[in-house]
């Protein structure tokens, strides 16, 4: 990788894969960049929450220009293949090259937002950029609560403009985003021994695209929750179905790749089990196959089996799961091709063996439609007996179309490569909509280069599109006036 062009662009990230770095334990991270700027003499600081920020004077002939704010996140999601051995808490990111992209050996590659880290530390290395005075701010735990943004103190910026290196989409400028919020439900209940004469089974999805909930939620792929828990539904409603265990995504902002439960019926069902699996994989494959070619869902018999859920409460849950709204809920009536809102059924968990617990999240352009949807989700756990909890959440951040970073990062595409960028929002949280209630004046944009299967082990990004973003950002901080 540290052979790639730009070569100090991939130096850096070389280095950032090396350093473990899960949302809420960027310590490692954190020390590297306050090493960083002691090495070459930059000021630096560190908030309350470890939130950092690096500022490099202006080039010689700049020293009248904005100071602008580069931006981008410390963590990383830590997502990786089932049947890999990796503890992200430890291990280094095992990266390799694929024609033009970048990919992790089955886990996520973290360039989402290794590689923003990486370009605004080339800037602040760099001898031969004519840059106006710059401040980089590298917040923490934006992955799983926006933490570092929150917490930003009113005082910690001096910057007139801010560009966020955290979007994922070549030749495009974001200037809004949607708001977002999370709703957690809960069931605890007693154990049961398993009656006599039922035959246990082991089902699961898995090999399902995934991706982010926010980015990807428009991509008709499978959420590997809905598609298990529909079929021990099904199994519920023709026959005596006993729930063991459920398990199923990991993150709030990933739409789950794999799910897998336990379960049991009466031993006279067994065969028509296997036929009513059949049936369903029929079903499924027609719906989904042409988005989600390498599914897979596959069931066993199950022999260790002892103890079930109450069976009030499995009821209850798979109930629950089924009404529970998910996917695309509006498009926006006032930007093409956009969602406005959305909700995604992250995970399903057994945090203990009589507990379960469900995380969703919400997102959406609109306040109200962001509180309405997660007020849906809300009613049907209610309506299941669960326990329910909705977070503060975060706001959206709304475009302004007359901004003078737009028109200067704008005009520097075109200059560039001789067409024009596309303008848009995007309907993921950035920490933008944070930004802009604490510093109501900072002017700010948010470009990157191309990656897919972001928060999934799938993820990767293009080399091509990386060296292109370079040749953008530099052009933009020689043009800032």
């Amino acid at each position: 990788m540290i052979n790639l062009e730009p070569k100090a662009v991939f130096r850096f990230f070389n280095e950032i894969t090396q350093i473990p770095r899960p949302s809420k334990k960027e310590e490692k991270i954190g020390q590297y960049l306050v090493d960083f700027a002691k090495k070459r003499n930059l000021s630096v600081k560190t908030d309350k929450v470890g939130n950092i920020l690096i500022s490099k004077s202006a080039a010689a002939e700049r020293q009248t220009a904005k100071k602008i704010v580069l931006q981008a996140h410390q963590d990383m999601v830590c997502e990786k293949n089932s049947n890999v051995v990796f503890n992200f808490d430890t291990d280094a990111i095992q990266t390799w090259i694929d024609g033009d992209f970048l990919k992790a050996k089955g886990t996520t590659l973290g360039a989402d937002n290794g590689i923003g880290i990486a370009m605004a530390l080339a800037v602040l290395d760099s001898t031969d950029i004519a840059h106006p005075a710059i401040e980089c701010l590298f917040t923490v735990d934006e992955e799983t609560g926006l933490t570092g943004a929150f917490a930003l103190e009113n005082d910690f910026l001096t910057g007139d403009a801010l560009i966020n290196l955290d979007s994922e989409d070549d030749g495009e400028i974001f200037v809004g985003c949607a708001g977002g919020i999370g709703t957690t439900a809960e069931w605890t209940f007693d154990l049961e021994n398993l009656p006599a004469d039922f035959y246990a089974f082991r089902v699961s999805v898995s090999g399902l695209q995934g991706g982010h909930s926010g980015d990807d939620i428009n991509k008709n792929r499978a959420n590997a929750n809905k598609i298990l828990n529909r079929f021990l539904w099904e199994v519920n409603a023709r026959t005596d179905l006993r729930l063991a265990c459920f398990d199923g995504g990991n993150l709030h902002n990933a739409i789950p790749r794999e799910a897998v439960a336990v379960a049991a019926v009466p031993m006279k069902e067994k065969e028509n089990l296997r036929i009513w699996f059949n049936v369903f994989l029929s079903e499924i494959e027609n719906e989904y196959l042409r988005y989600e070619p390498n599914m897979k869902i596959e069931l066993e018999t199950e022999n260790d089996v002892n103890q079930i859920i109450d069976k009030n409460i499995s009821d209850k849950f798979l109930n629950a799961i089924y009404a529970c709204p998910n996917g695309i809920i509006a498009m926006s009536p006032d930007l093409p091709n956009l969602v406005e809102t959305s909700t995604n059924l992250a995970s399903v968990k057994m945090p203990q063996p009589d507990r379960i617990q469900v995380v969703t999240s919400q997102r959406s352009s609109l306040e109200s439609a962001k509180y309405d949807i997660a007020h849906q989700v809300q009613s049907a756990f209610a309506l299941g007996g669960a326990a329910v909890e909705i977070a503060d959440g975060y706001p959206g951040w709304q475009p302004n179309m007359q901004s003078e970073i737009l028109k200067v990062t704008e005009k520097s595409y075109i200059r560039l490569f001789g067409e024009k960028p596309l303008v848009r929002a995007i309907h993921a949280g950035l920490e933008c909509g944070l930004f802009k209630e604490k510093y109501p004046a900072l002017d700010m944009v948010s470009i990157g280069p191309q990656m897919y299967g972001v928060h999934s082990p799938d993820e990767r990004l293009s080399i091509s599109s990386t060296q292109k973003t370079w040749r953008w950002l530099i052009d933009i901080l020689e043009a800032v006036e």
